[in-house]
């Protein structure tokens, strides 16, 4: 059996964490590597348990989980974590100040416990987690603010077709979506999405997002 995928766990409410442990070490697949109430802790104890993914709250005392996320898996870390921000606060800037720190996926407390197992699973493969209405809506808003930071889109080391399924990315569609769109087959996406990554050095979709609207390849 493979090993399985290693989750930390923060969150100030000591019955929010117990009943996120409890869902998630009933899956053979994930176990609780960690607890812990506030981000300094989440910090301190990632470092020490290396876990795979932090499934991360955001109004947490003494370092809240965007300035936490920022340390364990923002630009310049060494040994980046994957985060998964798992919040009550359904608000366009505590998104985009999550995936700005580094977060690879968002979701809402209320939501059901397989879709934060799926959330989970999704970011410990390397893949980001947000819906494609929240990514239009959210870097659409916030499209002024991280725009102005990067060069021509010319100078970009794409060929076209990677410049243009970076677009489409961008613009929120999913691999099938953009396979249907440029009548490719998903696998060519996967692969042309990878390719891009690489190249930009990005480490998921939600990065390569912001990519593309910081050298105006999305208006």
């Amino acid at each position: 059996m493979s090993t399985p995928v290693r989750v930390l766990i923060c969150d100030d409410q000591a019955m929010i964490r117990a009943g996120l442990a409890t869902i998630v070490d009933a899956q053979p697949d994930l176990e609780v590597a960690g607890e812990c109430g506030d981000g300094r802790a989440a910090v301190d104890l990632a470092r020490e348990v290396r876990p795979d993914v932090v499934v991360m709250d955001v109004r947490i005392p003494v370092m809240d989980g965007i300035e936490a996320t920022r340390l364990l898996a923002g630009a310049g870390v060494e040994h980046p974590v994957k985060v998964l921000v798992v919040t009550t606060f359904n608000l366009d800037e505590y998104v985009y100040e999550a995936l700005r720190a580094g977060a690879s996926g968002f979701l809402l407390k209320d939501a059901p416990p397989d879709r934060l197992l799926h959330g989970i699973r999704t970011v410990a493969q390397g893949a980001a987690l947000l819906d494609p209405d929240v990514t239009r809506r959210l870097v659409g808003r916030y499209a002024a603010r991280i725009r102005p930071v990067g060069g021509p889109a010319g100078n970009l080391p794409l060929t076209p077709r990677e410049t243009e399924v970076l677009r489409l990315v961008a613009d929120g569609l999913s691999n099938g979506e953009i396979a249907a769109a440029l009548v490719i087959s998903p696998e060519t996406v996967k692969t042309f999405v990878s390719r891009i990554l690489t190249k930009l050095d990005l480490r998921d979709r939600v990065q390569a997002v912001v990519f593309a609207y910081r050298h105006g390849l999305v208006t």
